[in-house]
């Protein structure tokens, strides 16, 4: 399969522009050991709550008139659901959202507050009811990371941290889970700033991605497994086909954290780094916390995906 280039990043980028937040890269002096630095790129302040905006926009703002009239479909957890209706809402198309059961709450109501019809499956069969949908009511799919819009579209991550790099920075560590952000962003970054390495980061309970690197095949974990973590936006059984290129071609490795790491990283970005991150945008910065040995490096950007969590969990978490 073609892998995303600069030209399909730079047009995704020109195109998501004044829609998507170009978020900061900001500096955090509470993580300096002395040997490390760290910067954090907060996705969870885009307009949805995390960097899903960007692909979500970047696919429906390339569909033609004709498939707009038909409107989408896409599968879910939360966040790409949140940001193609956010985005079906701006440019006035009609949106079916599939979400498994046990979404957040937080992520179902905002979901239908943009006006997208939501429809609550059993996580088994949440890839499947789509296809479904597409062949009885004609809606365009606007997959959650196996499309090159949608790639390119999260690249664009990749592009403001390589515009923006602090002096140094060898390593970027981006959170991995069908793989959309990371291939991009990955793309993005070796394509504009050579010789920075590109980790994945995955809860530990849901370690296909890393399993897949190592296997040089993708590695496809049962959904009972991969529901056991905190990390709801992480649970992906398996990277996808065309993210799977990317992250072959562009990614140097991949680590796990484990639940307490990713937990006790949530609560230490609320109070050290004033930022709500949900647990699956927070593993980045548990790695950096907690996997030292593991990742090398001296000047790190730490990719803070998203901050849509329930508000009983946040404050669970704060407590502990």
């Amino acid at each position: 399969m073609a892998l995303v280039g600069l030209e399909e990043l730079r047009a995704a980028q020109r195109r998501i522009a004044g829609v998507a937040v170009r978020t900061p890269l900001v500096p955090c002096p509470w993580a300096d050991d002395g040997r490390r630095r760290l910067w954090l790129k907060p996705e969870s302040l885009q307009p949805t709550g995390s960097f899903k905006i960007r692909g979500a926009y970047n696919r429906l703002a390339a569909l033609t008139p004709e498939e707009r009239a038909r409107g989408v479909v896409a599968q879910s957890s939360g966040n790409h659901a949140q940001a193609v209706a956010y985005a079906a809402r701006l440019l006035g198309i009609r949106a079916v959202i599939v979400m498994p059961d046990g979404s957040p709450g937080v992520k179902v109501a905002t979901t239908r507050s943009y006006g997208a019809e939501v429809l609550m499956v059993a996580p088994e069969v949440r890839d499947e009811v789509p296809a479904e949908l597409v062949r009885e009511h004609g809606y365009v799919w606007v997959p959650p990371y196996d499309d090159p819009d949608i790639i390119a579209g999260q690249g664009t991550v990749g592009l403001e941290i390589g515009e923006d790099a602090p002096d140094q920075l060898d390593t970027v560590l981006v959170p991995v889970s069908g793989g959309g952000l990371i291939g991009g962003t990955a793309a993005a970054i070796k394509l504009t700033t050579p010789g920075v390495r590109v980790i994945g980061v995955e809860p530990e309970l849901a370690a296909d991605a890393q399993g897949s690197l190592r296997a040089g095949t993708r590695v496809v974990w049962p959904v009972s497994d991969t529901y056991r973590t905190i990390a709801d936006g992480l649970r992906q059984p398996s990277i996808g086909v065309l993210p799977f290129e990317h992250f072959q071609a562009y990614v140097d490795e991949v680590v796990t954290v484990s639940e307490q790491e990713i937990r006790d990283a949530v609560a230490v970005l609320a109070r050290r780094g004033r930022l709500v991150a949900e647990p699956s945008g927070a593993v980045t910065t548990a790695a950096y916390l907690y996997r030292a040995k593991e990742l090398g490096g001296r000047v790190f950007a730490a990719v803070v995906s998203g901050g849509n969590l329930e508000p009983a969990l946040l404050a669970e978490l704060l407590a502990a």
